[in-house]
């Protein structure tokens, strides 16, 4: 029989009720974060699902998408039986490791989140208080258009697009440029992160009221949306990558 991880009070410490706004990112931040830490031990087991979903404020439903991210990335596997449960695989550095570990080497992770937030939520509240002309708007609405239909290879350039035209329509050439290479960075730091088809509906939406903000000219629910989106990709570079 595989070894128990103890109770869930040894990790109440790591793990908190989530936010409304970004569940699923969330969670899975703080799950991964556990695994990655050691926190529960090879050959451990997760604590049950009910407590597990209770200890983070969401559903079982979300709490079991996160657990199919983590049995798809060969972290956990699911038994079943008397002695079932979840339990945390041995990890074995695979092909990309040595690459991934290069590219974390020369970046400060924290730093670029925050340039990232500030320059994002700051362009779009100058595109939402000062507005966009007819040409602007409509340009704004084909880039948004353009992510729903992407195909999932195609996805994360179309969604850097999109930011980038909120960022270039901000009328600060020295905010867009800026913001173009922090993007670079976040894109690079992306390519070492699966794409979740559920974070990607949850972006979808995400978008949706960002732009529909920006064009109702509302600068405080712009920077709002942009901030609670900037905050869900946060969570899952940290949790894959802190």
């Amino acid at each position: 029989m595989a070894k128990e991880s103890g109770s869930v009070d040894r990790l109440r410490p790591s793990l908190r009720p989530v936010r409304a706004g970004n569940g699923f990112e969330e969670a899975l931040e703080q799950i991964l974060q556990v695994v990655r830490l050691g926190l529960v031990p090879d050959g451990g087991r997760l604590p049950a699902e009910r407590e597990l979903a209770e200890l983070l404020g969401i559903s079982r439903v979300t709490l079991r998408d996160v657990l199919k991210v983590l049995q798809e990335q060969g972290l956990v596997e699911s038994r079943r039986g008397r002695y079932g449960g979840t339990f945390v695989l041995t990890r074995t550095d695979s092909p990309g490791e040595a690459e991934l570990r290069r590219r974390l080497a020369a970046v400060d992770l924290e730093d670029v989140l925050r340039l990232r937030e500030v320059l994002e939520t700051g362009a779009a509240g100058l595109c939402a208080t000062h507005g966009l002309t007819d040409e602007g708007a409509e340009r704004l609405r084909t880039a948004l258009a353009a992510t729903h239909e992407a195909p999932l290879p195609d996805y994360r350039r179309r969604d850097t697009l999109l930011h980038l035209a909120l960022a270039e329509l901000s009328g600060s050439p020295s905010l867009a440029a800026q913001y173009a290479a922090v993007r670079a960075t976040v894109n690079d730091l992306l390519d070492c992160i699966p794409l979740l088809v559920r974070n990607l509906e949850h972006s979808q939406h995400q978008h949706t009221a960002l732009v529909e903000a920006v064009l109702d000219g509302d600068p405080e629910a712009s920077r709002a949306a942009m901030r609670e989106h900037c905050a869900g990709t946060a969570a899952l570079l940290r949790g894959f990558l802190a």
